[in-house]
């Protein structure tokens, strides 16, 4: 049987079509919001975000955004 490639996964925003490139979670006991490279699988509680809308995250008042970039050269 041959290997079927899935489709890319798209952006969590609504109505946003764009594929994903980060994946964000939030870690409610130290009021972060962790932005880093595309998971590899879906994750139930996390968000799959397109660059544009990665690029424009913003945290609730309080919060801070940590942005995990594993190759900085590569940015």
């Amino acid at each position: 049987m041959p290997h079927r490639e899935s489709p890319p996964r798209l952006c969590s925003k609504n109505s946003c079509q764009t594929p994903a490139s980060a994946t964000l979670t939030y870690v409610y006991a130290d009021q972060e919001a962790v932005l880093g490279p595309l998971a590899l699988s879906k994750e139930p509680h996390a968000y799959d975000l397109c660059q544009v809308h990665s690029e424009r995250l913003t945290a609730p008042i309080g919060w801070r955004i940590i942005r995990f970039r594993p190759y900085p050269e590569a940015s």
